[in-house]
């Protein structure tokens, strides 16, 4: 499967990254090849992370990773793995 990386995703990786980067530039990209690795399991696995709690579609699941929820898209027809965004989780009790 090949993965692909939505520009949403993109955008709001890299305001995260500078973000990060403000305190340490070796916690951004350790940060960085971190998730990277975690998403490049996916394509051994696709389905080993949860359905998403964002869409109603068993294709679309949530990967978590150090309190962000990456949510992708498996798209069997076209053998790809489409990252959709990264966003913060946030608990609405």
């Amino acid at each position: 499967m090949t993965i692909i990386y939505e520009p949403e995703f993109i955008k709001s990786f890299n305001t995260i990254w500078d973000f990060i980067s403000f305190d340490s530039n070796i916690r951004a990209n350790k940060f960085k090849t971190e998730l990277q690795e975690k998403i490049e399991t996916l394509y051994y696995m696709p389905y080993k992370f949860r359905k998403s709690i964002y869409f109603k579609d068993e294709d679309i699941r949530d990967l978590i990773f150090k309190g962000y929820i990456i949510p992708y898209k498996i798209d069997t027809s076209k053998n790809q793995i489409i990252i959709i965004g990264i966003n913060k989780y946030q608990s609405y009790i």
